[in-house]
């Protein structure tokens, strides 16, 4: 069955929101950190020295997106990754990011060269 525009269109817009939740340094902090495991807020507040209504609000945000699913356990609510490959795509953005950097390090050592000159 071929994808209808329109279709496309929704696909990219949910793949947009992902982005957007991605967008923020501290969600991704937060991310690194469930990979370890599923946490409560006043732990990731604790790992990351972050405020707890800040990350409750970033938890919000990344569930409103689906990338965390959260568990209750008696009165404690644990967040968790709701998918292990969301790692796995920040860990190829940072290799992506890597190689950027190595080629404007490059640049910036063959400009100093041609600044020596």
């Amino acid at each position: 069955m071929p994808i209808t525009a329109g279709l496309r269109q929704e696909i990219t817009f949910l793949h947009a929101q992902v982005c957007q939740a991605l967008a923020d340094p501290k969600r991704i902090l937060i991310l690194y950190a469930l990979a370890d495991g599923p946490r409560r807020v006043t732990d990731l507040a604790e790992i990351l020295s972050l405020p707890q209504p800040a990350v409750s609000h970033h938890l919000k945000v990344l569930r409103e997106r689906g990338l965390v699913v959260a568990n209750q356990e008696g009165t404690a609510i644990y967040y968790a990754l709701a998918d292990e490959r969301v790692i796995q795509a920040l860990d190829l953005l940072r290799d992506v990011l890597r190689a950027r950097l190595a080629q404007h390090a490059e640049l910036v050592r063959q400009f100093s060269e041609e600044e020596e000159k």
